[in-house]
């Protein structure tokens, strides 16, 4: 092994690795025992009160069994200021199955993702090099060497390491392990009498040069500055509030006047996860997506009027069963997508430009220039992230004319085309007779009822679906099969508007979606090279409310090296480049 000739650059060893956050712009601390919660509600209030805190506390922990929302409040109930703590997080504190699950804190500055499994599973999932670490191990896990090597890659040299282990023998082995692993120790075991705990401190920093192959797994961290994110519906939008949260500048360009002008501007749209037998990534996908839109819609909007907390029953209307079977969504919502993407953009480090079609793009001095139709300079910024849906695919086409060169990696991303959609709706006091649920329901389409508009509550059914490359269907026939679609779904609610859909006296919206041919978003740089500075963030299609705040929050983790919001495996299916 040889030598490493680089000063390490190392961490104050006799502080509390809390304070060492000032100064930063991103703290990450990995603790691989959750336990009841306390030690993060402390972390999270000390950082709150720290007069030089970092501009982000990065918080993974561990557990192979999460405490319920009642058990961690009462941890923290003699201490008023962890108590608050513990209530904000307890309201979104539910359905923690085995993965990765992200809860964004106190306006998005506090970011803790909870990853419930297996200890050496969820190691082997994470993607970031941890600032701190504090490591508690049962003497079974203490003995696992497999452990502190995938801890290690886990850590930066110079990366604190706080060990607590059941009692001195186990730490004494353990300590051998990290040795061997490339840790320094820097305390010795604590002497105690069995079974108190022994506690030693340690820091990462091996003898022999880190391979090649760490850094080239893992992202670098980008320095923070100005963004150009073109597309101003749900895709661009949240992308542009996850990166402003992180310091970034960002200018978000859009063709129409006003932002959501596309299809991020129906009027209602489901919060509701994809199920299915095997769990497929497309559901775990949609559970963790569909977790953090609902914290996101908690905080800028207002409920009962921009959205609410209703529930969604789900009906298996194609499961192959002769009567629909009906699956319960306690966490399902309905939200208006429009007052959520001018919530997003209204955020500061934000400067929205409509009536700004970008037509060309350009690099030049280092930056990227956006031209307009007569090649005149838009905005000129250091990255730019492609999130108007299928607009993309044409400047992308437009891009590779000027340079051949790119068509190796143009040719990984997934087919995308667009998906004709258009929504039935009506105000409840025109059909007041119809026996509406008195929750959304979904299945083969989906039936909202009961939504705030203008001063009264309409309905909404849809909505059709038809590739954007065949002719387009008139509304009547439209209208049409949203009622075809309601049939199974509410069989006496159909009765009763059969008259209203055939009658072509419904009212209608409609627009085009982005799809991608497996269904799945794509998310990621547009080039190999490790700084690139052309990244895309499309082909949500009718999932842009479970999927936008996950596409953002790991677009944005991968540019500050920040830990992801999802295990590696499945943050690999969103790939753009992935074909």
């Amino acid at each position: 092994m040889a030598v490493n000739p680089e000063q390490p650059q190392t961490l104050p060893l006799n502080k509390d690795p809390r304070s060492v956050w000032q100064g930063q712009a991103c703290w990450r601390l990995l603790d691989t025992q959750f336990a009841l919660g306390e030690r993060f509600f402390q972390t999270w209030q000390s950082w709150r009160i720290a007069p030089q805190r970092s501009r982000l506390l990065h918080y993974v922990a561990l557990t192979q069994a999460p405490p319920t929302g009642a058990a961690m409040s009462d941890a923290v109930r003699q201490d008023p200021a962890l108590a608050h703590l513990a209530q904000e997080l307890a309201e979104q504190w539910a359905d923690l199955r085995p993965g990765f699950h992200r809860f964004l804190l106190d306006q998005g500055r506090v970011i803790l993702t909870l990853c419930v499994g297996d200890t050496l599973t969820l190691l082997r999932q994470q993607q970031f090099e941890a600032d701190a670490v504090v490591l508690s191990l049962d003497d079974a896990e203490a003995g696992s060497l497999w452990i502190i090597k995938a801890l290690a890659r886990c850590c930066r040299r110079g990366t604190r390491l706080s060990v607590r282990a059941s009692h001195a023998p186990a730490l004494s082995e353990l300590a051998r392990h990290l040795l061997q692993c490339g840790y320094e120790i820097q305390t010795p075991a604590a002497v105690t009498a069995s079974p108190a705990p022994a506690t030693l401190e340690a820091r990462y920093n091996p003898r022999w040069t880190l391979k090649n192959t760490r850094q080239t797994a893992l992202e670098t961290a980008l320095p923070v500055g100005s963004c150009a994110v073109i597309g101003a519906g749900l895709a661009g939008a949240s992308v542009a509030a996850a990166l402003a949260r992180r310091g970034w500048q960002v200018t978000v360009l859009d063709r129409a006047e006003a932002p959501a002008a596309g299809a991020s501007g129906l009027p209602v749209g489901l919060i509701v996860p994809h199920v299915s037998v095997d769990d497929c990534a497309l559901s775990r996908l949609s559970r963790s997506g569909v977790r953090l839109m609902l914290q996101q819609a908690r905080s800028l909007l207002l409920a009962g009027q921009d959205w609410a907390a209703s529930g969604v029953l789900e009906r298996d209307i194609d499961g192959g069963h002769l009567t629909p079977q009906d699956i319960w969504h306690p966490q399902g919502a309905w939200l208006k997508p429009a007052q959520l993407v001018r919530a997003w953009l209204s955020q500061a480090g934000i400067t929205f430009m409509g009536h700004s079609e970008v037509r060309q793009l350009r690099q030049r001095h280092g930056a990227w220039e956006l031209l307009d139709a007569r090649a005149q300079v838009l905005c000129r910024a250091e990255r730019v992230v492609l999130a108007h849906a299928g607009g993309a695919v044409a400047l992308l086409q437009r891009l590779l004319r000027d340079e051949p060169e790119r068509a190796q990696d143009f040719a990984r991303l997934p087919a995308m085309h667009g998906m004709r959609g258009l929504l039935s709706w009506a105000r409840h006091d025109e059909t007041s007779d119809a026996a509406f649920p008195p929750q959304p329901v979904n299945g083969s389409g989906s039936m909202v009822p009961h939504v705030p508009m203008n001063g009264e509550f309409a309905w909404f059914m849809g909505s059709s679906y038809q590739p954007d490359s065949q002719p387009e269907r008139p509304e009547l026939d439209n209208h049409h099969r949203n009622w075809q679609h309601l049939q199974p779904l509410l069989p006496e609610l159909a009765d009763a508007l059969q008259q209203q859909f055939e009658s072509g006296e419904l009212k209608s919206w409609k627009n085009t979606r982005c799809v991608t041919t497996d269904h799945l978003p794509a998310v990621g740089p547009l080039e190999t090279s490790k700084q690139a500075g052309l990244w895309i963030c499309a082909g949500l299609g009718s999932r842009g409310l479970s999927f936008s705040v996950l596409c953002a929050e790991l677009l944005a983790a991968r540019w500050g090296a920040e830990p992801w919001p999802v295990e590696a495996r499945l943050a690999r299916s969103l790939e753009a480049l992935r074909a």
